[in-house]
């Protein structure tokens, strides 16, 4: 399975990250554990995320809330 995730920040709630995977668990902890550039320095709750059968439905679907500027289509 393939996941596109959505991430909110615990010290900052109007804060997400938007991401895509195919572990959504190790994915969430490595965020957590500050291996991430773009979410190290803070920690996160995953607060959404979709399941797809293949790579390229999920990384369609990242790009489409990415390009849409990140706005609650969830």
């Amino acid at each position: 399975m393939y996941y596109v995730y959505v991430l909110q920040s615990k010290a900052d709630e109007e804060k997400f990250y938007l991401g895509s995977t195919t572990d959504l668990k190790r994915r969430v902890e490595e965020h957590n554990q500050g291996k991430n550039k773009s979410t190290k320095t803070q920690q996160w709750t995953l607060v959404y995320y979709e399941a797809y059968t293949t790579e390229s439905a999920a990384r369609e679907r990242e790009h489409k809330l990415k390009q849409d500027g990140r706005r609650n289509d969830f």
